[in-house]
């Protein structure tokens, strides 16, 4: 890989390479189950902030899942910074560390898990987004395996993305069964009133992810009230200002929910500043020797 200009690179158990190879077959269990699990870091700015959480929240989903992980998450993470280390210093990437079942016939055979990992360039969107209120409600934990970041949940994401595109909006807002707002398709929804931040109580139905806690603590250290609570659309419609807190974009402004336009407001500039000097602060890495 040395000398060339590396835009995918993948690991398969036991080393980085930039050729890509078929994992699964028409017999395996993920393959034809859908039970495979992943989860999503980001290095740019040479950091890769929570990279340790975001690989043991793949270990729980694969036990979720009924794999048996055959790496702890401090071991992934380490791989994970190599592979970001092939890249030049300050590359903007996804990081995707993937488990999956070759054997089992309905149920995996745990003793057949392994483990995968894709590193690709993802330039971090700075620009924010539009969403629009979409007929699709995330699944109660009773009625899908919503407590893992399971790769059979995002069907229903690409559903709800392709209804919002087809009507000119970058992202959708999703409730729970319940007809309470879950989220956006693709991330976690922060609204604000009166400088107080409202956010969907976990229950769930949705990915209370890694970044949104991150962002709670943030604002709260920094004296912003936030308070987990039932939302109704009408909630979001009526904000002062609304923002999206998620891995792949990090914090981002709502600029537009279905005909209702937001300023990007002070407090979703708080956040994106704190959790940004919080990456910084914390999560360094080293270029490659």
């Amino acid at each position: 890989m040395e000398g060339k200009a590396v835009d995918y690179l993948y690991w398969y158990g036991s080393a980085w390479t930039t050729e890509q190879r078929p994992l699964l077959g028409l017999r395996d269990n993920s393959f034809w189950m859908g039970n495979s699990v992943f989860d999503g870091a980001r290095a740019y700015d040479n950091v890769t902030p929570d990279l340790e959480l975001h690989c043991a929240r793949l270990l729980r989903s694969a036990t979720h899942m009924l794999m048996r992980p055959t790496i702890d998450a401090e071991s992934l993470a380490a791989i994970c910074r190599a592979g970001v280390a092939h890249f030049e210093h300050g590359a903007e990437l996804y990081i995707r560390p993937m488990f999956y079942a070759r054997g089992g016939f309905i149920v995996p055979d745990p003793d057949t898990t392994e483990c995968a990992i894709v590193i690709h360039r993802a330039p971090l969107p700075r620009n924010g987004f539009s969403a629009c209120t979409a007929p699709f409600r995330r699944p109660s934990p009773d009625m899908a395996p919503t407590l893992a970041k399971a790769s059979c949940l995002y069907p229903l994401t690409q559903q709800a993305l392709h209804y919002a595109k087809q009507r000119g909006f970058d992202n959708a807002l999703l409730c729970n069964a319940d007809g309470h707002v879950a989220e956006f398709a693709t991330c976690n929804i922060m609204l604000v009133r009166e400088e107080v931040v409202y956010t969907p109580e976990p229950d769930g139905s949705f990915l209370a992810g890694i970044t949104r806690a991150r962002v709670i603590d943030l604002l709260r250290q920094a004296g912003i009230t936030v308070i987990e609570r039932r939302l109704r659309i009408d909630d979001v419609l009526e904000a002062d200002e609304v923002f999206s807190t998620g891995n792949y974009a990090k914090v981002q402004p709502v600029l537009r929910i279905d005909d209702r336009h937001y300023p990007a407001g002070r407090i979703g500039e708080l956040a994106h500043r704190l959790y940004h000097e919080f990456a910084h602060a914390t999560a360094h890495i080293e270029a490659a020797a």
